[in-house]
């Protein structure tokens, strides 16, 4: 089976959970790692799926590797080979597919409840959940791109997931561990601080607060919807 190619844009933004059902299930995944300067593959059809993580950049930067993963990602579409975006990995995702990113009415940092869209494709990703807590830290957002579908939302950011086929695109963190929680927290300190007055923004101590129980929910939630983009893997 080929790889699943995993895109790191920044260092503290590795795979996390994702990685660990990867190997659970056995599927050989591989690190690019963008934010060290690897080169950005030419041709999708070297792995079975790719997902991408987040970061602290926008979509909208002048990068030189933003152009050709955009192009790469809708070579994925082309050629059936699905995507699976984190944050800024969804964001990407919606401009490759023709949507916008901008601004988002308040930034999210910290936990948060998710409500899980009345839709027939939300309930493919999701199962009968309705809502759930995940993680957030972000400033933008993406708009649902054209032939997507809304899948979850959110009080403070309306599109928080969408799918498209055997794509999915997310804003939210679903792929958190507990050394992660603490590891962008101590990073993120003086975001955390300059946000203050967000009503999306907690702080450190309110995000690490009864961090075990909630990273093992996230962790049931983040099984299912992994578990269903695996269905979708190239298997040739």
């Amino acid at each position: 089976m080929k790889p699943v190619a995993i895109f790191r844009c920044a260092p503290t933004e590795g795979p996390g959970y994702f990685a660990t059902v990867l190997e659970r299930r056995s599927i050989p995944w591989k690190l690019i790692a963008l934010d060290e300067g690897a080169p950005v593959p030419k041709d999708a059809r070297a792995f079975c799926g790719m997902a991408i993580m987040g970061g602290p950049m926008s979509v909208n930067d002048a990068l030189p590797w933003i152009p050709p993963l955009l192009e790469l990602i809708r070579e994925g579409v082309r050629n059936d080979v699905p995507a699976l975006g984190h944050c800024l990995g969804g964001q990407l995702m919606s401009k490759a597919f023709g949507g916008i990113v901008s601004a988002n009415p308040v930034k999210e940092i910290g936990w948060g409840e998710v409500g899980i869209a009345e839709n027939e494709v939300a309930r493919a990703w999701f199962g009968e959940l309705q809502s759930f807590l995940s993680f957030h830290w972000h400033g933008e957002t993406f708009t649902i791109p054209p032939g997507a579908t809304r899948i979850a939302s959110s009080s403070h950011c309306a599109n928080q997931a969408f799918a498209l086929g055997r794509h999915l695109g997310m804003q939210m963190h679903i792929e958190m561990t507990r050394d992660l929680v603490h590891s962008w927290c101590r990073s993120g300190a003086a975001e955390i601080a300059a946000a203050a007055a967000s009503p999306g923004v907690q702080t450190a101590d309110m995000i690490e607060a009864d961090l075990d129980e909630r990273v093992a929910s996230l962790h049931k939630v983040a099984d299912r919807v992994y578990e269903r983009w695996f269905e979708g893997l190239a298997r040739s």
